[in-house]
């Protein structure tokens, strides 16, 4: 079976010789026999238990604590708990960190396209890139409310045509039109535009924005902020973005 010096101890688990030496003084850490010369020489058992020290100190419990826990009648079951939060609070930070990598990817991608760069330019891609989630949520609202409407339609039409049933399209037209109105109102109270020119966050005229010439993630309007004319972002929000 290995033997380990304090200092190939300490090399092992990334502590201070001082450390190994403290833990010796405080009773956690006792070795398993002292060379003829005196030198504390540590087992396999000794150095798992350093690691699970070590482990302990990181998770931020005391000296003291330590100490009881390992003296513990059941100290296994106590450490497996641990062990699961530390995992459970590394995945967080994995996850948020990689939520800030996708970000700043995104904004990478979006300033290619950004003719007239500036500090304000990041700050609207950012504000958007955060709203893109419920952008995409909005956007499967308006499909899934959508695609019923279209199967009656299409059903409607082909029934009128192959056998002459005309009633069952006059009752799609009675039903869509309430429909267009209510999901047309639903969607533009949720969306607000990020004027390129001014930067301000901005809910156009309802029949400008509902004509207007766009794309999935732009529109064609005039800010009612500045009165710039063109293409402006759609995002999910509302106004004041700068000014609260």
């Amino acid at each position: 079976m290995s033997k380990y010096t304090t200092g190939e101890m300490a090399k092992l688990c990334g502590v201070s010789v001082r450390t190994v030496q403290y833990y010796d003084t405080r009773g956690i850490l006792t070795p398993s026999e002292l060379s003829e010369g005196g030198r504390r020489l540590y087992s396999e058992d000794d150095l798992k238990r350093m690691k699970i020290i070590c482990f302990l100190r990181d998770t931020g419990i005391s000296i003291n604590s330590i100490g009881e826990l390992l003296s513990g009648d059941d100290p296994g079951s106590v450490i497996s708990v641990l062990l699961e939060q530390q995992e459970q609070l590394l995945r967080e930070e994995v996850n948020e960190r990689q939520a800030k990598l996708d970000m700043l990817d995104g904004i990478k991608r979006e300033l290619k396209s950004v003719e007239n760069f500036s500090v304000e330019s990041i700050g609207d891609i950012a504000y958007a890139m955060e709203n893109k989630k419920k952008m995409r949520q909005l956007h499967a609202i308006l499909l899934i409310t959508g695609i019923p409407v279209s199967i009656f339609q299409w059903t409607s039409v082909i029934l009128w045509i192959a056998a002459g049933i005309w009633q069952l399209f006059a009752l799609y037209v009675l039903v869509f039109i309430p429909y267009a109105v209510w999901i047309t109102n639903f969607y533009f109270k949720r969306v607000v535009y990020i004027c390129p020119q001014c930067h301000e966050l901005f809910k156009p005229d309802y029949k400008e924005a509902l004509w207007a010439r766009h794309t999935p993630t732009l529109r064609k309007l005039t800010c009612t902020c500045c009165g710039y004319k063109g293409f402006c972002v759609e995002t999910y929000g509302k106004e004041g973005k700068n000014n609260g």
